[in-house]
């Protein structure tokens, strides 16, 4: 036989290899729907293509090894060496005595710790591949390393053996029905949930729903002075969690604090969407609730003009509509909002923190394809996203207090309301991933049409009160502090701590917290906090007398509602309580 001729393709197999061809990208974001293999090719593609830099990196792993059996031997002998590799400060994985007691333990830590902080350090500096995608790749390495810490596992774990020991056994036996539990629930339990009842010991501040529409509740809270400001604040959520982490209890309500300082106050509560509102868009979110909120207010307060408050993906929506109704509105006088707070907020996502690492085209056509089979995005699945950015305290340290040590989850108002999560609408949802985040338009003058307008933050004229937080992982304070494109004048304030308790940050004696503050002018975000003072306390009282200045003259208080408004039902509402 003659090998050198080559059989015939058998019929109908060339189209089929065409067709294999056509879907491999389908089948490759269907297999890796984060783009992992993609981020891990390239990084070995910069490995690869400077052979004398991997082998350096080698070689420093080899050295540090070698110190670390140093030090092994120099505890056996009993010598007592100082630790080769500590852990973060921040991390509480191995802080009980016992893994410093038992060498065995020891050595598996250290060990740990040192390759964990090599390959991740290693990883970053990969020699000719973009910093996007040196970010992916130790992003997703830290998530496989952290999964695979010692502390996961009863075998590795000296406290999760000795609390075995000390038990006979019950921490386990516990700690299996909690995970039966969980795997019945589809996740790890973060909260003891069972003692929490919104509208009970959660939102309780006294109020009524005066206007609601199918995207949301208008909530008008019940006076507590004779007098109040003449102009009214109305407060803007995010969607992605419930209104009431403004309104926690009576200790944590930013709520009901303001009530107290003589405050009109109006919060929007955001429906949780189904299916039948996959079709909402982000301008539905913007006019059927930012304006329609504010102007309800306004009819009901009979004042021409309100002061407007945003959080994280909330103040995002309101700094669009602010831009909006400055283009509308050439009169500033006639714009509906006086002046206004951004809390935690982005309008520039060039640099959007940890997040990132889901941003990119791949990631957002991958979500589209779930929207469009089920209408919209289930909050859990961005929970567990966000969980992620924090795997250890927010996903590993419950797997080994609950699973290993068999504690039941604390019952935690935060952590309660965290889970207590919504849905996003496909159309909205689209469209805010890919103008907001991949594209980042909002912060580009007139890259962005809304309702028939150009966006331009540089025509906004009010002004704006704006709070970053300090540990901010969803919304960087740097980033926040691109808010100062504006053309108006900012107050800039960087609170102490994080996303959430930087902003639910109660005046409580002795002072827990502590904030910066100070006029946004020209230079970079550490240029102005060399010139801030710290000070010991709450901002919340920073930006009362910011608030005091600017919201008018005292009224006779307004009790909910107006003949044009009447009360529907009393507070926290309806949509509240959906899941």
């Amino acid at each position: 036989m003659d090998m050198s001729v080559k059989p015939p393709l058998a019929a109908g197999t060339l189209p089929a290899l065409k067709l294999t061809a056509a879907r491999m990208p389908q089948l490759e974001q269907s297999l890796d729907p984060f783009g992992i293999g993609s981020a891990f090719a390239q990084i070995a593609e910069g490995w690869l293509a400077h052979p004398g830099e991997l082998a350096a990196e080698c070689a420093k792993l080899s050295a540090a090894l070698q110190e670390l059996q140093w030090h092994i031997l120099q505890t056996a002998a009993g010598l007592a060496p100082p630790k080769v590799v500590r852990a973060a400060p921040d991390d509480a994985r191995f802080s009980d005595p016992l893994w410093l007691k038992l060498p065995a333990y020891s050595f598996l830590k250290q060990f740990y710790l040192l390759y964990t902080h090599w390959l991740q350090e290693a990883l970053f500096e990969t020699l000719g591949v973009n910093t996007k995608v040196r970010r992916q790749a130790t992003f997703w390495a830290r998530q496989w390393l952290n999964a695979m810490a010692p502390s996961n596992f009863l075998l590795t774990n000296p406290v999760a053996m000795s609390k075995a020991f000390d038990t006979g056994g019950k921490s386990l036996a516990d700690g299996f029905k909690l995970f039966l539990d969980d795997l019945r629930n589809g996740d790890v339990q973060m909260v003891d949930r069972a003692p929490f009842v919104v509208g009970g010991n959660l939102a309780m501040t006294p109020g009524a729903v005066v206007y609601r529409n199918e995207l949301m509740e208008l909530i008008q809270y019940t006076p507590v002075t004779p007098t109040v400001h003449a102009v009214p604040i109305v407060i803007v959520p995010p969607w992605i969690n419930k209104y009431y982490i403004l309104d926690l209890n009576e200790k944590k309500t930013l709520v009901g604090w303001l009530v107290k300082q003589g405050y009109t106050v109006f919060v929007v509560s955001w429906k949780n969407p189904t299916a039948a509102l996959a079709g909402t868009t982000f301008e539905d979110y913007m006019l059927k609730g930012v304006c329609r909120a504010v102007d309800t207010a306004r009819e009901i307060c009979n004042v021409p003009q309100a002061h407007a408050v945003g959080y994280c993906i909330g103040g995002s929506t309101l700094a669009t509509t602010m831009a909006w109704l400055n283009r509308k509105f050439r009169d500033a006088a006639k714009v509906p909002v006086a002046h206004w707070t951004l809390f935690a907020s982005l309008v520039d996502f060039s640099r959007p923190g940890a997040i990132e690492v889901f941003i990119d085209e791949h990631t957002i056509e991958t979500l589209e394809k779930i929207m469009a089979r089920q209408g919209y995005l289930d909050g859990r699945e961005m929970a567990r996203s966000f969980r992620m950015l924090r795997s250890n305290p927010l996903i590993w340290h419950y797997v080994v207090h609950n699973y290993l040590y068999g504690e039941t989850p604390p019952a935690f108002d935060v952590l309660y309301w965290n889970t207590d999560v919504t849905r996003m609408p496909r159309a909205m949802h689209s469209f805010y991933l890919r103008e907001f985040y991949l594209n980042n338009k909002l912060i580009q003058k007139d890259a962005l049409e809304i309702a028939g307008e150009h966006i331009d933050l540089g025509a906004i004229r009010q002004p704006l009160y704006a709070v970053g937080c300090e540990e901010d992982h969803i919304a960087p304070w740097k980033a926040t502090f691109r808010i100062g494109r504006i053309g108006a004048p900012v107050r800039y304030t960087l609170s102490s701590s994080g996303h959430i308790l930087g902003i639910i940050n109660p005046p409580v004696k002795p002072p827990k917290r502590w904030y910066w503050t100070g006029a946004i002018d020209s230079g970079s975000a550490d240029d102005w906090l060399k010139r801030q003072q710290r000070v010991d306390g709450t901002w919340w009282e920073d930006w009362d007398r910011w608030l005091t200045e600017r919201c008018g003259k005292k009224v006779p208080a307004r009790q909910p509602g107006s003949v044009a408004f009447p009360v529907l039902c009393p507070a926290p509402g309806t949509y509240v309580h959906e899941i």
